[in-house]
């Protein structure tokens, strides 16, 4: 009996149990999304597959979107950055070139601010024209008292500034000097000898030219012209016909004959601050001398060799510029004691024609020579400037 009910009871509910289950949702979805497990070949089966691969191809298209989309993004970014690096870099240069052009800006208006403020001769220095600028500022620059410039052949004065002083000229008194020895015809190679009487008892100066040294009246004669050697002067007038009141004699009377009309001399080195002339008178001298070829020799030799207490010396040329090959000059001496400053008189070429050039009282070392190549330039760019002048 019970048998029976256990099998009506589950002939009944067994098919309700079923149905139920077909109805849930989940076992519906999953019948229905794998139709090929009941039948492979089946229309089903091969819909199911085509969906299946259609949303593949889809999903597959995505995934390249979106790294091509990434890919892109990343590229994007990377130009904006170098953009922005770029910009940063240009920005900076920009601001580094603002700041140099003010930094220049500034330097420009100090400068202008300083021309604004120099002195009112500056301004009309520059006012004139270049070559007449020069030419003052070369005066200006000009350290001897007395400066005088003449040209030989037309005694023409190219340049004077206290012409008419009469002062000391210390040792240029050797080539009144030298014009004596010369014009008294002696002989040239007769020995003299250095004695206690050439020393120089007045200024107290040395020399190389020992007591007891002996030279031929030539060499004598050399070293004084070239290397203003006073007691090789002294010798020469102590050795004169008379002795040196009969030499000093004769110089004054050869200034008197050359028309030195300011010149007055009372030994023969110019040791003595009496030894006096004036600019117009050295021209003079410069002339006479020029014309006595031993003199022009001997007063622009570079340097020479004597023998001295068994010994070879090298004496030099006081005047620097006889070394300098733009410089054509044909007389040449040197002098200094203090009351008559640094001098210097040349007669030299210039433009193509002989100029007198007398320096006196100049202060400092080289400063003579400073002026020589000062007036030169003076003289050079007159000429020049006149030239133009005259071609207008």
């Amino acid at each position: 009996m019970v048998s029976f009910w256990k099998r009506a009871v589950a002939i009944t509910l067994v098919p309700m149990a079923v149905a139920l289950i077909g109805l849930l949702p989940g076992t519906s979805y999953a019948a229905k999304a794998d139709p090929c497990k009941t039948n492979a070949k089946s229309s089903a089966c091969k819909a199911v597959k085509s969906k299946t691969a259609g949303k593949t191809s889809t999903a597959k298209a995505s995934t390249k979107t979106s790294s091509s989309a990434k890919s892109t993004s990343k590229k994007t970014s990377a130009t904006k950055q170098t953009a922005r690096t770029s910009t940063k870099s240009a920005a900076k240069k920009s601001t580094q070139k603002t700041s140099k052009s003010r930094s220049a800006s500034r330097k420009k208006s100090k400068i202008i601010s300083r021309q604004r403020t120099a002195p009112a001769a500056v301004a009309s220095a520059a006012a004139l024209p270049a070559a007449e600028a020069s030419i003052r500022d070369e005066i200006r620059a000009l350290r001897s008292s007395t400066a005088y410039a003449q040209d030989l052949e037309t005694s023409t004065v190219l340049f004077a500034k206290n012409e008419d002083v009469v002062r000391p000229i210390a040792s240029i008194s050797k080539l009144m000097t030298a014009l004596v020895v010369v014009d008294a015809n002696q002989p040239m190679d007769q020995m003299l000898e250095i004695t206690e009487d050439d020393v120089d008892k007045l200024k107290h100066t040395t020399s190389r030219l020992r007591v007891g040294t002996q030279l031929t009246r030539g060499d004598m004669l050399h070293l004084a012209l070239m290397s203003s050697e006073n007691r090789a002067a002294h010798a020469l007038g102590r050795n004169y016909p008379g002795g040196i009141l009969a030499f000093v004699r004769a110089m004054n009377e050869k200034a008197r004959g050359l028309g030195m009309t300011s010149t007055y001399f009372i030994e023969p080195t110019g040791l003595s601050s009496q030894n006096v002339s004036s600019p117009r008178d050295l021209a003079r001298l410069l002339r006479a001398a020029a014309q006595r070829p031993l003199i022009h020799r001997y007063s622009t030799d570079d340097e020479y060799e004597v023998d001295v207490a068994n010994r070879t010396q090298v004496f030099r040329n006081t005047n620097l510029l006889v070394r300098k090959p733009d410089w054509d000059i044909k007389v040449s001496k040197t002098g200094f004691i203090n009351e008559a400053g640094e001098c210097l008189v040349m007669m030299t070429r210039i433009n193509g024609r002989d100029v007198a050039i007398v320096l006196l009282d100049s202060q400092g070392k080289y400063s003579r020579i400073g002026d020589a190549v000062r007036l030169r330039r003076i003289l050079q760019n007159d000429v020049a400037m006149i030239e133009r002048m005259a071609q207008l």
